[in-house]
């Protein structure tokens, strides 16, 4: 076969994959090697070990000398009762070193979530690394209908993509569903994830009677006992501090009761540079990590040895208009920093990928890469609004789902790439002659489907291929992959009667009337 022979079929065969999916034959959702990533990148520091020391050491000393100030009467009674110095009329806590540390000891430095077979449970911690979707936007943009208010109907189509993709390996929470009602919008979630979703299931944590309804929808919706279920963990929640220096009342109990039902919690300062923290890396991160430990310490108390992961969330600020800014320089090195940190104090570490762009455009890509880029370098454990975040958080993007999607998955086949086989080298090399082509060659042949990444959006063609093919931006591309595969989903297979359990449960709750959100 000659060059151009060989280079024709490869064409034909790219040519003819393309027309099976835009006929309708369906998006891969990833290679199933993707459900279980192990991290084989060194983790970069941004500061020495005895700088990252230094840091600690000035955390332990606000909560020491500073204190946090604490809104909520279960969590000062546990602190209290475990000698914390409290300050009445502040409301302040004044927490010892040696608080910490018992707490420290105590938290699991790796645990597991479970999902709905044990082929999606997920590990947390180590070397490992899992992605979960956007969560928590109000509004949702895509290229039809611009940007409007989520509905329950944008956010069980974004459990539909989370659950299509493989490289995606939780539920986030999604958008919030305006047209739900807060004291009702948990039964919705929580149904939607288990109708359409085998993969650990994210939880709000807003209040102890959301929280309670919750642990029943999951124990009927999965077929667990009480035992069973406290046994481990099924769900995780995001708690954010109120940077800076406190923890208010809904905090605080979905903190505690997350502890106490065995379920994860994801304790993240929300600390961004020159606004709710000091300007600086290392100033923004002595607090962060106070407020970090301030956290754990409560779960601790709550439950010793409650799964409980240590959450960044810092970054800078535009200093003219206060606008958070993200994918910047002083994002990623205080994502480096923050990985060490969680790293000193042997507990798993979550980090995000985030853009201030507006738009899926050149600015939302490299924002998130370089946001990405840093956490993964970082050695987080668990990647939050991996999928669709835009607008700082305000909006979650359809389109740019697909387009982060893609992303993930680069970064999954590097992951498996770092040990790729390196038998028969030699011979490959002597196989073909000088000047000839590895093309069509035994070694090429034998392994060219699993030694590349397919794309997923784009196709890496030439510019001929590409106006013949109708001139397609990324962004319009992943616009028809995200309703090729709501439109192809299929849920995996869940016993009717669980769903029937938790619909009828929630019916009944909600003649009750439901479950309103502690403020």
């Amino acid at each position: 076969m000659t060059v151009l022979e060989t280079r024709s079929s490869e064409r034909s065969q790219r040519a003819g994959r393309r027309a099976r999916r835009e006929a309708g034959g369906g998006i891969s959702g990833g290679k199933q090697t993707w459900r279980h990533l192990t991290n084989p990148l060194e983790p970069q520091r941004a500061f020495s070990d005895d700088q990252i020391a230094a840091i600690h050491d000035s955390a332990l000393r606000v909560l020491e000398e500073l204190g946090i100030r604490v809104l909520n009467d279960r969590a000062i009674e546990l602190f209290r009762r475990a000698g914390a110095r409290i300050d009445e009329a502040e409301g302040m806590v004044f927490i010892d070193r040696g608080l910490v540390a018992n707490a420290l000891a105590s938290a699991p430095a790796s645990f597991t979530i479970g999902g709905g077979s044990p082929e999606r449970d997920v590990a947390i911690g180590g070397r490992s690394a899992a992605f979960a979707c956007v969560g928590g936007p109000p509004n949702v943009i895509d290229l039809d209908r611009g940007r409007r208010s989520g509905t329950e109907a944008d956010m069980l189509d974004f459990f539909r993509l989370s659950q299509h993709f493989e490289v995606l390996h939780m539920q986030g929470s999604s958008v919030e569903p305006q047209d739900v009602p807060v004291h009702l919008r948990h039964y919705a979630q929580m149904l939607g994830q288990l109708r359409l979703s085998d993969k650990p299931m994210f939880a709000y944590a807003r209040g102890t009677a959301q929280a309670e309804d919750t642990w029943q929808m999951i124990r009927l919706g999965r077929g667990l006992s009480a035992e069973a279920f406290q046994a481990r963990p099924w769900c995780f929640t995001v708690i954010n501090t109120n940077s800076p220096r406190q923890l208010d009342g809904p905090m605080c109990n979905g903190i505690i009761d997350f502890a106490e039902a065995g379920q994860a919690t994801i304790i993240t300062p929300f600390t961004l540079m020159g606004a709710m923290a000091p300007v600086t890396i290392a100033g923004a991160l002595t607090l962060q990590h106070a407020e970090a430990l301030a956290g754990i310490a409560l779960s601790q108390l709550a439950r010793p040895g409650a799964p409980v992961v240590y959450g960044s969330f810092t970054s800078n600020v535009d200093m003219k208009s206060g606008s958070p800014a993200f994918g910047t320089p002083e994002f990623v090195r205080a994502a480096f920093g923050a990985g060490q940190l969680a790293r000193h104090v042997n507990l798993p570490w979550r980090g995000s990928g985030a853009t201030a762009s507006n738009a899926p455009d050149a600015q939302s890509a490299y924002e998130f890469m370089n946001s990405a880029w840093g956490t993964l370098l970082g050695g987080v454990n668990v990647m939050l609004h991996a999928a669709g975040w835009l607008e700082s958080g305000l909006s979650a993007s359809l389109d740019k789902f697909v387009l982060d999607v893609e992303m993930l998955q680069m970064f999954a086949h590097l992951f498996l790439s770092a040990e790729q086989e390196t038998d028969g080298l030699f011979e490959a090399i002597a196989e073909v002659g000088p000047g000839g082509h590895f093309f069509g060659s035994a070694h090429t042949l034998a392994r060219y489907e699993t030694a590349f990444y397919e794309p997923l959006v784009s196709d890496w063609r030439n510019f001929g291929q590409w106006t013949d093919d109708g001139a397609l931006t990324a962004t319009e591309r992943a616009n028809r992959i995200w309703k090729r595969v709501i439109a192809d989903f299929e849920p995996p297979p869940v016993d009717p009667a669980r769903i029937e359990a938790v619909e009828d449960y929630i019916a009944r709750r909600t003649r009750e009337g439901g479950a309103p959100p502690e403020t």
